[in-house]
């Protein structure tokens, strides 16, 4: 029920539209909107102030389907419930969540800074100004979380993406290249001596690569743990957690090493191609279509060959839209290295060039260096004086051909998994490469600690830790978010998801003053199909400005 009520403030009445419900049986005031003064009132009746003075674009959607989903995983309330909120004004739950969403949103960006540009102050509770988002106070409470509360937060956050996502089958990965944390906001200013590398062993879903467990690792020490133990103690935890045992080793290239696939726990990996000649060259008619709805322009041959000594099912892929982007990375290192060898043959002519034979062959060398380069470009250098020696260049267009043919496109996998199928295999290997690009979507190439009064910050391995999780957190709710787009059919990585989201903004138009407080409105700018398709998904309605 909708009513307009009065109320007075230095002499003068303001007037709000006041949105009435019953609440518990009681009838409670749930809405209030300000109209503004009689006279603002009359002035818009009469059509008066009806072009806005300013307006200003703010962003809304990628914030607040995040945020959406920060609440339906209870995140807040779950730091709280663990770490206390000791009567604080911003309880450290709040500070958790708002360091997700930034990290998701606005990674790299300034917090204050962030936080103004968009609608988050809006809905985000408790509601408070920007000065108080800035990394020192985010690092002031969250040095506080101890080892012990991290891996309460970590299980209370697995337990609600099994019971979101369902106990499907597990899998153990490595992503050697999670950070770079540096004290400096300049790294090449304070110098690589400061510089900690770390790395981040998790387990995901199987659906989705939705992170249950991590570990974050430091891999500047004399030694590091290889990938096997490293899953082997995730597994373990994950079995704590949650009673499962199986878990499954997805590896990259060369990583096998690390690895006892003999006796070991089930693996899904990659083995180099080259190792495998013959299938390789086998014809594309002996591949079958995975799945087109879930891997459109894929296919496989599946098979068995001989793997490290042992009989293994191993399945040869082809990727159209790898084999596109391998042709066209091809075709650009040809464009460069031919463009180049010009210009060095061009300075041999003219005599301009004129380093010794053994230096001309190191800088074609460098030249041609580039991934495959050396199975179409061939070169020829005649003479030996400098003044006497020239360069030539050809691009064997048959070598182009066969390399396009047998490679392009290709990747062969590797597994114990005999009752999975095709589409499952490739679903868990391409389950690190979801999460390398989520990370490097998610963290800077250099993160540095907060400027905190020119005081040297020192990354230790707790704050390490606690960086960590927020990362994690972050890939769980953008890994969520991805999965229930794909299960309604939009079929999007977790960067165009985002980029679909953040084309929804709201737009803050305001008024000029007629005597009262200016006028101000808010809308959403228009939606294609989309949008609106995920708009309605994460519930995006609750979050829209009331006018």
């Amino acid at each position: 029920m909708a009513s307009v009520i009065g109320k007075r403030q230095n002499g003068r009445t303001y007037y709000y539209l006041a949105e009435s419900a019953r609440v518990n049986g009681q009838p409670r005031i749930v809405s209030q909107r300000y109209l503004g003064s009689a006279e603002d009132i009359a002035a818009a009746l009469a059509g008066e102030g009806g072009v806005p003075a300013r307006s200003r674009h703010l962003a809304f959607g990628e914030v607040a389907a995040v945020w959406a989903t920060l609440e339906r995983l209870k995140v807040a309330e779950l730091v709280d419930r663990i770490a206390g909120t000791r009567s604080a004004k911003v309880p450290i739950g709040t500070y958790v969540a708002v360091a997700v969403l930034h990290r998701i949103t606005g990674p790299g960006v300034e917090w204050g800074q962030w936080w103004a540009s968009t609608a988050a102050p809006r809905f985000v509770r408790p509601r408070l100004p920007a000065s108080t988002w800035d990394s020192v106070r985010l690092w002031q409470r969250l040095d506080r979380l101890t080892v012990g509360q991290l891996e309460q937060i970590e299980a209370g956050l697995c337990a609600t993406v099994r019971e979101i996502s369902g106990a499907g089958p597990a899998l153990a990965v490595d992503v050697p290249s999670f950070a770079t944390f540096v004290a400096s906001v300049d790294p090449l200013a304070a110098g690589r001596s400061d510089a900690t590398l770390a790395g981040l062993g998790l387990v995901v879903t199987g659906d989705g690569a939705i992170p249950l467990v991590s570990r974050a690792y430091r891999r500047d020490v004399p030694v590091v743990a290889s990938f096997g133990v490293l899953a082997e103690q995730l597994g373990a935890r994950h079995h704590r957690l949650t009673g499962a045992d199986d878990v499954t080793l997805v590896f990259d290239t060369g990583q096998h090493s690390q690895l006892n696939l003999a006796s070991g726990p089930h693996f899904v990996g990659a083995l180099p191609p080259g190792d495998h000649p013959e299938l390789l060259s086998r014809p594309a008619t002996a591949r079958r279509t995975v799945d087109p709805h879930r891997f459109p322009g894929l296919t496989a041959l599946d098979t068995r060959a001989t793997v490290f000594g042992v009989g293994r099912r191993v399945i040869l892929t082809h990727s159209a839209t790898l084999h596109a982007a391998q042709a066209r990375g091809l075709a650009q290192a040809l464009s460069t290295a031919t463009r180049q060898l010009d210009g060095l043959a061009a300075g041999l002519a003219a005599g301009t060039y004129r380093q010794s034979r053994d230096e001309v062959l190191s800088e074609v060398a460098r030249i041609t260096r580039a991934s495959r380069i050396d199975r179409v470009l061939s070169t020829r250098l005649t003479g030996t004086p400098p003044s006497g020696m020239r360069l030539e260049w050809r691009v064997d267009e048959g070598a182009r051909a066969r390399l396009a043919q047998e490679v392009f496109g290709k990747q062969l996998l590797v597994t114990d998994h005999d009752d999975w199928s095709v589409a499952d295999v490739v679903t868990a290997y391409r389950a690190r490469y979801h999460l390398d690009s989520t990370f490097r979507q998610l963290s800077e190439p250099y993160v540095a600690g907060p400027a905190a009064g020119g005081s040297r910050w020192y990354w230790t391995d707790h704050r390490i830790a606690v960086y960590g999780l927020v990362c994690v957190i972050a890939a769980t709710v953008t890994h969520l978010m991805r999965r229930e787009a794909d299960r309604a059919g939009l079929d999007l990585s977790v960067r165009e998801l985002l980029e679909h989201l953040s084309g929804i903004q709201e737009t803050m138009l305001r008024y000029p003053s007629t005597g009262g407080r200016p006028r101000t409105r808010r809308v959403l700018t228009d939606r294609d199909p989309h949008q609106q398709r995920l708009f309605d998904l994460f519930g995006l309605l609750s979050y829209e400005p009331k006018g």
